[in-house]
């Protein structure tokens, strides 16, 4: 299974731009994470007919932060993924993560707009960084895509010119 990672999209509506990027990065993605700052809960709807999970980020909506969770696990084939934005109010969080969710093999986290993907501990830790390139701490546009088959296995991908 082929599963789409985003985070930071800090939109309000759904632009051109947006659409087609997303077209073009998740068009053969099964399941969509988004990993919190979609910022409007509409958002969403770009990925019309997949499969999608999203938690709610710090600088949402209160609708939004009222529809989503802060955090949320979820089971593929064998694999437990536990999805969050942030865990307190640093940027340096990563290793308190496995206390929100003990028995993950995969931890998807967003927030700091830096994109991660490394296994610490036996567990696979995926930030996809800032999809949309925004804020002075991401790179322009970034995602992950994980592969969840026998082993999970995850690479971050960088878009030109952002979203």
């Amino acid at each position: 299974m082929k599963i789409g990672i985003l985070s930071d999209t800090h939109l309000t509506t759904i632009t051109e731009t947006f659409r087609k990027t997303v077209e073009l990065c998740f068009h053969d993605a099964e399941l969509i994470l988004h990993a919190g700052d979609l910022t409007d809960l509409s958002i969403l709807r770009v990925f019309a007919g997949k499969e999608v999970h999203a938690v709610h980020g710090n600088m949402c909506s209160a609708v939004t932060r009222q529809s989503l969770p802060a955090s949320k696990e979820i089971r593929i084939g064998g694999f437990t993924i536990g999805l969050i934005h942030r865990l307190g109010n640093t940027y340096d969080f990563e290793e308190r993560l496995s206390e929100v969710f003990p028995a993950a093999d995969c931890i998807v986290y967003g927030h700091t707009h830096r994109p991660v993907c490394h296994r610490l501990g036996g567990v696979l830790y995926i930030n996809p960084g800032s999809f949309t390139g925004a804020g002075a701490h991401g790179p322009g546009g970034t995602f992950a895509i994980l592969e969840a088959g026998e082993t999970l296995q995850a690479r971050i991908l960088q878009l030109r010119g952002g979203a």
